[in-house]
């Protein structure tokens, strides 16, 4: 058989010169060898190869290095020769597919449930694999992510989809890898960024509310809770089944993980309460204020996903690059630690650009690098599969033109899921393509 060999650049000119299609449909399973060469390769772990070539063997690596022989026949080659090759981008927590066009259209939501103990809420049944956001994600490299669901205080379980999906079970990765906690705040904002006034609105006839004493409260309910439902698994049979209370089973034989979502040191210093009196398995999310305490997270094995870098300082005593310092401040500790990208403006598009930032304010590149694939494959419990370029892994693999953690030089030229060569199309390319056909642009 004839192999098959393509280079990137005519690649690009092929997809450049298509007709844009209205729908992008996901790739069909690839079975055989296929090789990408010439490239340098980040391996995902700090190592990097020069002239490097990656072998894939239905859809899993097989080889990696410098000098692997190429067969002559019945192989799919992708030329890299001047590019990039990287493990696929992991977005660590995400409502990608639960929510489309935010908080304005309520038809396009499905990442809230009432009531505020919902540890039974399954995100991944609510997953729409035909939302527009997931190519726009393609096109920047991020491949894989974790589906989260919010509302009340325990939100529900989260799963980790990879996204060239027909639909949830085909995206479906690793299901129900973890149950969401939104920890209560300690103080109360004010002025331009909480809106609140001190002491509540007396003169309205509204109590004074203390912060600190409402938290605690709602922790004790917490704890309350997860004490019942260690209760209730250790009871051979029941009455009564409780669904609630069963799906707590996967934080205490730790097939789960807890991921508490808050910034201040007070949130996670409850945290650490849960690692010590229930054993869980604990990751933070947001984690602003997350290095004033960076070695008693190392020392209880808290993992921290930190929320949007490209933001303010959480308080006016943090100094203004403070969200550039922390995950240096992390590093430094031997904290794990994964970066995100959860503005509501950019909907997840910057996640190596906010790698990109940390590199600037201490992280080596490929400690950046890591901290978008490879650490947070292993805080998502899927680093036996994804987040490096080793032998054995899925073949989740990007081809970059320059440097992908720098917003000016890198474009994204190719990807592969499970080594399924997927569409980078997406609706900007596709009207990028209707308007240069519209005015004769080549």
């Amino acid at each position: 058989m004839k192999r098959l060999f393509y280079t990137i650049s005519s690649l690009v000119l092929l997809c450049a010169s298509a007709q844009a299609q209205e729908s992008v449909y996901p790739a069909k399973e690839y079975k055989g060898k296929l090789y990408i060469t010439n490239g340098t390769v980040h391996v995902g772990n700090g190592t990097v190869m020069e002239n490097a070539t990656v072998e894939v063997n239905n859809g899993k690596i097989v080889k990696v290095g410098t000098g692997i022989a190429v067969p002559a026949d019945d192989v799919k080659v992708f030329d890299a020769k001047g590019k990039h090759v990287y493990p696929g981008l992991i977005l660590p927590n995400s409502d990608l597919g639960l929510t489309e066009i935010g908080s304005g259209v309520r038809a396009s939501n499905d990442v809230s449930e009432i009531g505020d103990f919902n540890t039974n809420v399954r995100s991944i049944t609510a997953y729409n694999a035909d939302s527009r956001v997931i190519n726009i994600l393609k096109g920047n490299g991020i491949l894989l992510t974790s589906v989260a669901p919010e509302g009340g205080i325990i939100s529900g379980s989260s799963s980790v989809v990879q996204l060239d999906a027909w639909n949830w079970e085909d995206a479906a990765y690793k299901m129900d890898a973890g149950i969401h906690l939104t920890m209560p705040s300690f103080i109360q904002r004010f002025g331009r960024r909480g809106g609140g006034f001190p002491g509540g609105f007396p003169g309205f006839g509204g109590a004074p509310v203390d912060p600190a004493k409402q938290a605690l409260d709602r922790v004790e309910a917490i704890k309350n809770f997860f004490r019942e439902a260690k209760a209730y698994l250790q009871e051979s049979s029941h009455a009564n089944t409780n669904l609630k209370l069963e799906a707590t089973k996967g934080l205490f034989d730790k097939k789960q993980k807890l991921f508490v979502h808050g910034d201040q040191v007070k949130q996670m210093l409850i945290a650490v309460d849960f690692v010590k009196e229930f054993g869980f398995e604990v990751v933070i999310v947001g984690g602003s204020e997350s290095y004033h305490i960076a070695d008693l997270l190392k020392a209880n094995n808290i993992a921290v996903i930190l929320g949007e870098s490209h933001a303010l300082p959480a308080t006016e005593d943090d100094d203004i690059d403070q969200p550039y310092k922390t995950p240096a401040a992390l590093q430094k500790a031997g904290v794990l630690f994964a970066l995100n990208d959860n503005s509501a403006n950019t909907r997840y598009r910057n996640l190596s650009y906010n790698a990109g930032t940390a590199v600037t304010y201490g992280l080596t590149k490929e400690e950046a690098l890591s901290a978008i694939t490879l650490n947070a494959a292993k805080i998502l419990g899927v680093d036996d599969r994804t987040g490096s370029l080793e032998v054995g892994k899925d073949a989740n693999i990007i081809v970059s033109e320059g440097d992908i953690l720098d917003m000016k030089s890198s474009t994204i030229l190719m990807a592969f899921i499970q080594g399924r060569k997927v569409s980078l199309e997406n609706k900007q390319t596709q009207l990028y393509d209707r308007y240069k056909s519209k005015y004769g642009i080549k």
